[in-house]
């Protein structure tokens, strides 16, 4: 056996190794990101929700003091935690509250206003909905963080499992063309053709849903580290400093730190007090208006007693990279035409990854005729047959 056949086994042994260890998992992380691609058109028919007034281009926004009343009105006993502007309908904003300024802001309640009238529109309880099942499953399967990290492990495994399938289908392009199909072989032979093929054909496209959605099930990591590092330092000088008895205006604050950043627009607000500000100021988060600055953060410390902007710095890296990879993995960045190539891609990749456990158990049940057809028919074993 040549050095060259011996490298070619132990990376068929790496690619079958991974690929059934991550594979029943990337089964059910593509079927759960289907619906994802098109949670708000999913939303939208299965819970519309109270339409904001219909309103002419141009029509300024609601005063948020007004606004924020009028969302606490509608929720007795409860304390702002975040202002949120709906990134799918500029018709429409969210008020996060709790049950006090330090309660777990995961178990909140979300109030819906119109964004221009100040109206209550709604609050409604996601928590019931079928997109935040699908959410909950692909993201953590209801087991917080430890899920998180668990599925980003069967992220780098299928990464793995991408590249030394590449390696392995190479040889097979010295003997045969590209994309064939032997369709006078055994079916066994067929169902790896059409395993090889699919799987070459989406190799970036896996790769780049994957490395992303490994970094993404970083999120709660990168955040601490953005709390403990840079909202740290912008706030260290006012760690001591008691809370304002009295707060000043939501909207001056805001208004200040759109000024201290031209060409930028609001996307949500902390409260003094939440996680992710100090006791005395509000963080106002302003994003950009293109497609990718759209998705990239920008925080504006301003003090909640004089309302003047006190720090004002541009993401870490890592919190940057973190903001990329959320729409590049979801393909919710290019309308309606994106959302349905990357629709087409993840079925296409059921596809690869069903194919797959189709041929490991076909070889689990006819043990080594399986192995021989294969050998018969191919350059290469079939990648997850390998032994």
């Amino acid at each position: 056996m040549t050095a060259a056949t011996r490298s070619l086994r132990r990376w068929g042994l790496v690619h079958k190794w991974t690929s059934l260890i991550c594979t029943l998992f990337m089964l059910m992380l593509c079927i759960t990101g289907l619906p994802l691609i098109f949670h708000e058109e999913i939303d939208d028919l299965l819970n519309p929700g109270v339409k904001p007034a219909e309103v002419s281009p141009g029509t300024p926004f609601a005063d948020l003091d007004r606004l924020l009343a009028n969302a606490l009105a509608n929720a007795p006993m409860k304390v702002p935690h975040f202002l949120i502007w709906d990134r799918d309908d500029p018709n429409a904003m969210f008020v996060s509250v709790g049950e006090s300024i330090t309660s777990d802001p995961t178990k909140n309640r979300f109030v819906r206003m119109d964004s221009h009238t100040g109206a209550y529109l709604d609050s409604p309880d996601v928590t019931g909905r079928f997109t935040y099942v699908m959410l909950k499953l692909h993201t953590d399967m209801f087991a917080g963080l430890p899920g998180k990290l668990f599925l980003g492990l069967m992220g780098i495994l299928f990464c793995v499992a991408i590249i030394s399938g590449i390696v392995v289908y190479a040889p097979s392009m010295r003997k045969l063309d590209f994309g064939a199909y032997r369709s006078q072989r055994p079916r066994i032979v067929r169902w790896l053709d059409i395993h090889n093929l699919a799987g070459i054909l989406l190799v970036m496209w896996t790769l780049v849903v994957g490395f992303t959605g490994v970094i993404n099930t970083w999120a709660d990591l990168v955040l601490k580290m953005w709390q403990y590092g840079q909202l740290a330092e912008m706030t260290a000088q006012y760690r001591d400093r008691a809370p304002p008895a009295t707060l000043t205006s939501l909207q001056a604050a805001v208004d200040v730190a759109a000024r201290a950043a031209p060409g930028m627009t609001p996307s949500f607000v902390a409260f003094p007090g939440t996680v992710f500000s100090s006791k005395s100021h509000y963080i106002v988060f302003l994003k950009g208006d293109t497609p990718v600055t759209s998705r990239l953060l920008k925080p504006a410390l301003i003090d909640a007693e004089t309302g003047k902007l006190t720090d004002s710095r541009d993401m870490p890296w890592y919190v940057t990279t973190l903001f990329i990879s959320q729409p590049l993995h979801f393909g919710d960045y290019g309308g309606m035409p994106l959302k349905i190539l990357w629709a087409l891609l993840d079925v296409l990749t059921i596809m690869v990854l069903g194919t797959g456990v189709y041929l490991w158990l076909r070889r689990r049940k006819a043990g080594v005729s399986v192995d021989r057809a294969i050998a018969q028919g191919s350059a290469v074993n079939a990648p997850l047959m390998s032994s």
